[in-house]
């Protein structure tokens, strides 16, 4: 339940601090004092977007702080998902700065908007005029069977299936969009691999047959020259090596005499035996170098081949040519891949159909089996509400595809007057009629919930006398079994209460303020009073509060 709330620096509320009690909280003032406010402020705590507008100094930022009882609200697991510490007296805090940057706590724990939305939507139901008109929304409606039928942990398992069933829907078009496309280069890629695979590329063969080819074209020049230098190193009668053994011979024989003679006989044998190696290797090579037009024809037409293909993907090695055919290979496998993986998907998706289309058929029937005791439970409401011949029929149809509620579309109508067809609530029901089934609904779903506070604002719209009194007593009732704050006018309503809050404005330094103060049996009775006439209460005014208070 809501204990305490503070809010600095909020529309026309510079600082007011309040303290709140359990049971029926009545909240009153003249128009335009700030009652709505206050429900401004509390919708900032329960997670409610904010910009400047709402600082009534520009200069200043404004905070709103609440302190929430949650120990008997089973709370504690939110706390730990979360990584917040948890308190059975909670505060949240809220703070908007000049700039419109807006900052969130639970427990001075810096929390996101999303994260305080979520505990907000467990602590506190702030019923507002336009929540009335909500009744008209098919969230709504469902979610008031969905309070009936009690199936809150099959619902949320059949939203998490129902999410990863659009998941997979969408992953599987974006894989056939992908399949499409692939179809479309496939025959280009296979093509592709093809030419790269028939041209049976050897990696480091390109150097090796420009090198061949190159000794081919030169192949006459080369013999020739290899001819010349072995006949100068080996051939005719005055050749190089015959001198060199001549110098040989002669220094070998005068070894004996000078150690040095001998050093020198042996570096020109050395000499004269590399020099003869090196003449059988240059005869040996020019035996070899053949003039092959046939192999020049040949290796040409192989280079002209790998040229092409270089040319044809922008590159200027074989090696690179290799590597992409390897990646067109790859992408030849990721179409295999991808058609399997299409299956495994369509497989996936197939399963997850039939688990989607049981859950909702359990979610069907369990809805189809409270819908009779809603319709009974809130005629007999607004009876007691002086709508004896009122009833709600709430119709039950099955939607053509899944929605992440199920496959139900529930539609509320209503027949106010005894005969009078039943028809949708926007085209029936007038505003005190609105007022008295929301009353009337959100009555029964207190009774389903632990929802720790409810605030009631316009809830009486439309309705007054006996009408109000009976409203009054309902809200009292619900008040047992949890906190109930309610903004009203009427004096039937306000009489209710255990605890009586009124708002009022006050000038200070040319400025107009709004503030709150609990008013205590004496005052309570005149605010009552004030209601009941107009101007200066009456004694007979004054006596009829006091009757109001006393019942």
């Amino acid at each position: 339940m809501l204990k305490h709330l503070s809010v600095q620096n909020y529309a026309l509320i510079d600082k007011l601090d309040v303290g709140l009690t359990d049971g029926l909280t009545i909240i009153t003032g003249e128009t335009g004092a700030g009652k709505s406010i206050l429900l401004g402020a509390l919708g900032l705590i329960a997670g409610s977007r904010a910009d400047t507008q709402s600082l009534q100094d520009k200069t200043k930022k404004c905070i709103i702080e609440a302190a929430f009882g949650i120990k008997e609200y089973a709370l504690e697991d939110f706390f730990k998902e979360h990584e917040l510490d948890y308190e059975a007296v909670t505060t949240i805090r809220r703070e908007i700065n000049p700039e419109g940057k807006s900052r969130a706590f639970i427990n001075d724990t810096p929390v996101t908007l999303n994260q305080l939305k979520e505990l907000g939507e467990r602590l506190i139901d702030i019923h507002s005029q336009h929540q009335t008109l909500s009744l008209n929304g098919t969230d709504f409606q469902l979610s008031v069977v969905d309070a009936f039928a009690k199936h809150d942990t099959l619902l949320e398992e059949y939203k998490q299936d129902f999410r990863s069933f659009k998941s997979l829907e969408k992953q599987l078009a974006e894989l056939i969009e992908k399949e499409a496309q692939a179809k479309k280069d496939l025959d280009y890629f296979q093509f592709q691999f093809n030419e790269l695979e028939d041209a049976g590329l050897k990696a480091g063969e390109q150097t090796g047959m420009e090198q061949e080819l190159e000794t081919l074209n030169n192949a006459e020049e080369i013999k020739s020259s290899l001819s010349k230098a072995a006949h100068s190193l080996n051939g005719g009668e005055l050749n190089l090596l015959s001198s060199l053994g001549e110098i040989k011979a002669l220094l070998n024989s005068m070894a004996k005499f000078k150690p040095e003679i001998a050093e020198l006989s042996s570096r020109v044998n050395s000499t004269y035996i590399e020099l003869k190696d090196i003449a059988n290797e240059i005869e040996s090579i020019e035996q070899e170098v053949v003039y092959d037009p046939k192999q020049i024809e040949i290796l040409n037409d192989r280079l002209d081949a790998i040229y092409r293909l270089q040319q044809k993907h922008q590159v200027k090695t074989v090696e690179e040519l290799i590597t992409i055919k390897e990646e067109i290979s790859n992408k030849l496998l990721d179409f295999s891949s991808l058609e399997n993986e299409i299956e495994k998907t369509r497989a996936a998706l197939d399963k997850l159909h039939k688990t989607l289309s049981a859950k909702a058929k359990t979610i069907s029937e369990n809805r189809k089996k409270v819908i009779p005791k809603i319709e009974k439970e809130i005629a007999s409401l607004l009876a007691s509400l002086s709508m004896p011949n009122a009833q709600l029929k709430i119709s039950q149809s099955a939607l053509e595809t899944f929605s992440l509620s199920g496959s139900d579309k529930i539609n509320f109508l209503f027949s106010a007057n005894k005969g009078s067809d039943f028809k949708e609530l926007n085209k029936v029901a007038s505003g005190g009629e609105l007022s008295r089934l929301m009353l009337s609904i959100k009555s029964l779903i207190a009774q389903l919930t632990a929802l720790p506070t409810i605030i009631f604002d316009e809830i009486d719209t439309g309705v007054s006398g006996d009408v109000a009194d009976k409203v009054g007593t309902i809200m009292n009732a619900m008040a047992a079994k949890m906190q109930v704050i309610t903004i009203t006018h009427l004096p039937q309503i306000a009489s209710k209460g255990q605890s009586h809050l009124f708002v009022y404005k006050e000038d200070k330094n040319n400025k107009t303020y709004s503030n709150i103060k609990k008013l205590d049996a004496d005052e309570r009775i005149q605010e009552v009073a004030k209601m009941l006439s107009t101007g200066t209460p009456t004694a007979a005014a004054i006596n009829n509060a006091k009757e109001l208070l006393n019942q």
